[in-house]
């Protein structure tokens, strides 16, 4: 194996690792977070949801979110010529996807819900569609961290091959 052959498998592995992160964290979301809080009542809704907000925009993050598709690109060129590229690929335009999804949608809604306004309001203009376009974003994602799994999987099995079966001994 050579130093490059080291390289683009670390490169494969940390995307791997940095989009099941992310494809964690809009799980989590979905499944428990955002119907934790639709038990809530407005005011600590709209509360709870201006936090998190503020908390997650940290480096640690923002690391995980960026570097996820950065690492993707990155690894998506490096494999090429190699046959589990579409793999990469596929996850490179999954999770593009899923981050144009945030950009363009949740985020606004984030910043909608900043504003000033009563909680009442605020949270019927944020809940429906906050959840919907988090869980394209968390399918999405999904589909990048399996596709990126696929890859690794062919990744660490390129250049083996299957030993020829013998035959019992003594015959």
């Amino acid at each position: 194996m050579t130093r490059n052959d080291r390289i683009a498998g670390t490169v494969l592995g940390a995307a791997t690792v940095a989009m099941g992160l992310i494809a964690g964290a809009f799980y989590v979301f979905a499944c428990a977070v955002m119907p934790g809080l639709a038990r809530s009542d407005d005011r600590v809704y709209v509360q709870v949801m201006r936090d998190i907000n503020d908390v997650i925009q940290n480096p640690v993050f923002l690391l995980s979110f960026l570097g996820a598709l950065v690492l993707t690109a990155v690894s998506a060129w490096q494999l090429r010529g190699e046959p589990y590229r579409r793999w990469v690929w596929a996850a490179t335009a999954a999770y593009a996807l899923a981050f144009l999804v945030t950009v363009a949608f949740n985020i606004p809604l984030n910043d909608g819900l900043a504003g000033p306004g009563h909680p009442g309001a605020l949270r019927e203009e944020f809940e429906g569609p906050w959840v919907v376009w988090n869980g394209v974003r968390g399918a999405l994602s999904t589909v990048a961290s399996g596709c990126l799994a696929r890859a690794l999987v062919g990744y660490g099995g390129r250049g083996r091959r299957r030993p020829a079966p013998s035959s019992p001994s003594g015959i």
